[in-house]
């Protein structure tokens, strides 16, 4: 070891939120807070300081806080993204000299020691931090450090020594930088809108927004529709693509590969002669239609979802222009997509592995944008398993440099790995497990890891209980009373959630076989007339749903979710809150759509920022009932032919200045 060699006694370890040792970003949305926990070190027993560094990435000047000390060596400090894109943080820290003497300052005047001398090593300390300091504050601290060398009385100086405002501006005089340690890796942020972390979706095939059976729907139907889907309260609609559709080997009805005449085929078999994916479906109008259709449903509180299904009919124009984009078989053919045993012959998958695949992959992304400049900021992305991990996190990344509002959900029922992956990567928001998450253990374990583990720093789930390829067993045979349940417990487990309607509210539950998730007359290859104004509808409760999300912060979020005991198996209760316990919301779902359910559910009082001492009330969101509990443990009795969940909100028992009691 040379004479030169500076000794690093600082360590800084266990920083927290980092995602595969910095390789990947952490997400938040606009206005939250990034709470950064690190394990901080060193031998001997010096005091240490240090900072959080952060910056967005467009600033060259970085902000600092200061890191607060806890026990077992843990520091933390926190920053608010207030920009969209990407911010980048670190962590520095040092030695701190004059807090050391400080601390051993007081333990000495308390055991009543001599601290003449300690008194002329703190103005050693304060007029070595001269030359680190802004001008404006040197002559104040200069005074200070005269002061401390006075013969003025030993009180007097020692107040001065512990003066909290002297350790302030002390605190801000950074030692030389060789002198500090750097944690060796810059760690990043992506900051998205809120919607990203708080939505309601509803789907919507356009071609079946038609009032006249059998006719095919057109935007100008669609925009007929925006009223009711925005009174349900939803906030995103989405579509499947409304590109052109292939005619060669095109699927008929209940998915057969016999297309009988009029059969509008799959919209995922996109183009046709009349264009590919930057293309509209002729039946359903013109670009311009499209994008009067965007804006009819932004004033009605609804953003337009686009899918993006990166795959082609044989008919697309790519196949007839880009040959070399698709594989070939050796027969000379190009090669359909398949998942053995099942073969779909009306779409082409793209090869990016092909020589050309950087054109490729231009063109894709030349797709996107096109369509963010017809006002699409949200997309739903199909099957993005199947394509190259590295195509789009070069894809996403790209797109949101310039447009860091543009949202991507991954449509990925795959893996648990490859999903996550697929959300490191730079997925906004994430489909998941919960349609076949049926009993309490389940719905524990899976939310459980996906809001209180390292997963929610990048995933972030969006919860639908039925889509067009997903009509679950529960909801086959459960009739109205699962479809209800489902409802609440995505809506309140998740605060992304949707729904593939008219289908689900109107209760559609037959399949097109026994043991299939498959619907019986599937939208996706024929068009559907839905009576949307139906007296059986669930739309009402939707809505009401949808409005006690709105109205409760607690639901706009899932990192406060925690699940509590019941002593009944078909009971599941949890809870939300805001970060200040103003708003807490407890839910209780029976599971068993068929049957009467009771049992005793256990609040940790304390933790809800409740007092175990005072009665407090809950106001059930759903039926407006109101109920007064005085404990922890309470009795819960729900019939799913009524209403098989609770949704209650607790409002504290306060005393007011004339002596009566009201709750808050």
């Amino acid at each position: 070891m040379t004479g030169n060699t500076t000794i690093q006694r600082v360590i800084i370890d266990r920083v927290r939120p980092e995602i595969d040792n910095g390789r990947f970003p952490v997400k938040r949305t606009l206005g939250e807070k990034v709470k950064v926990r690190a394990d901080i070190i060193t031998d001997g027993h010096d005091a240490i300081s240090g900072l959080l560094l952060f910056r967005h990435e467009r600033s060259a000047r970085w902000r600092a806080a200061l890191l607060k000390g806890f026990p077992n060596d843990k520091w933390k400090a926190s920053f608010k993204v207030t920009e969209l894109g990407r911010y980048v943080y670190t962590l520095c820290a040092w030695l701190n000299r004059f807090k050391s003497w400080r601390r051993d300052l007081a333990k000495r005047l308390e055991a009543g020691q001599d601290v003449a001398v300690d008194l002329l090593i703190g103005a050693a300390l304060v007029e070595e931090a001269l030359a680190r300091v802004p001008a404006p504050q040197q002559a104040w601290l200069a005074a200070c450090a005269k002061e401390l060398r006075s013969d003025r009385s030993p009180d007097i100086r020692t107040r001065l020594a512990l003066d909290p405002k002297l350790l302030a501006r002390m605190q801000g005089c950074l030692p030389d930088r060789t002198q500090m340690t750097f944690y060796p890796r810059t760690l990043a942020v992506v900051v998205d809108p809120v919607k990203a972390r708080f939505s309601a979706w509803y789907e919507m095939f356009p071609r079946s927004c038609s009032t006249a059976p059998g006719v095919h729907g057109t935007f100008a139907d669609c925009e007929a529709r925006l009223p009711y889907i925005s009174d349900m309260g939803f906030d995103v609609l989405y579509l499947p693509p409304i590109h052109p559709i292939g005619t060669t080997h095109r699927k008929g009805r209940n998915n057969s590969p016999i297309c009988e005449p009029g059969d509008p085929g799959s919209p995922w078999a996109i183009g046709a002669a009349a264009g590919g994916h930057a293309s509209v479906h002729p039946e359903l109008g013109t670009l311009d239609d499209f994008r009067r259709f965007v804006r009819r449903a932004k004033s009605h509180g609804l953003d337009v979802a686009m899918d993006l299904a990166f795959q082609c009919s044989p008919d697309h124009p790519y196949v007839r222009e880009h040959p070399e984009w698709f594989r070939r078989r050796p027969d000379g053919a190009i090669q359909y997509a398949e998942n053995p045993p099942k073969k779909y012959e009306d779409i082409y998958p793209l090869h990016f592995e092909c020589a050309e695949r950087r054109a490729l992959m231009d063109e894709l992304m030349r797709v996107v944008l096109f369509w963010v400049e017809q006002g699409i900021r949200i997309f739903r992305v199909d099957n993005p398993h199947t394509k190259p991990f590295g195509f789009w996190e070069w894809l996403i990344g790209e797109v949101k440099r310039s447009h860091p509002e543009v949202i991507f959900l991954a449509e990925a029922f795959t893996r648990p790995k490859l999903m996550q992956r697929l959300a490191k990567l730079g997925f906004s928001q994430s489909y998941t497990y919960f349609a076949w998450r049926h009993t309490a253990w389940d719905i524990k374990n899976y939310f459980s890891e996906l809001t209180q583990t390292d997963v929610a720093e990048f995933f972030r789930p969006n919860l639908w209980p039925n889509t067009p390829d997903i009509l679950t067993e529960y909801l086959q045979n459960g009739g109205r009373p699962a479809f209800i349940a489902r409802l609440i417990l995505a809506a309140t487990l998740g605060a992304n959630y949707g729904i593939y309607g008219p289908a689900f509210e109107l209760c559609e539950a037959r399949p097109r076989e026994a043991g299939s998730e498959e619907y019986l007359n599937s939208e996706k290859y024929e068009i559907r007339t839905w009576e949307v104004g139906a007296s059986d509808s669930l739309k009402d409760l939707i809505a009401r749903v949808n409005r006690i999300r709105r109205d409760n912060p607690a639901l706009h979020g899932d990192r406060s979710l925690r699940f509590h005991p019941v002593d009944n198996e078909q009971l599941i209760c949890y809870s939300k809150h805001t970060a200040d316990f103003s708003n807490v919301v407890l839910t209780v779902v029976n599971l068993d759509p068929h049957h009467t359910h009771a049992g005793w559910l256990q609040l940790p009082l304390s933790e809800l920022g409740l007092d175990r001492d005072q009665p407090f009330q809950v106001h059930d969101l759903l039926s407006e009932a109101r109920y007064l509990w005085h404990s922890a443990r309470n009795f819960i009795e729900l019939n799913p032919q009524v209403m098989p969940a609770h949704i209650f909100r607790f409002r504290k028992k306060i005393r007011t200045e004339h002596d009566f009691d009201y709750f808050l």
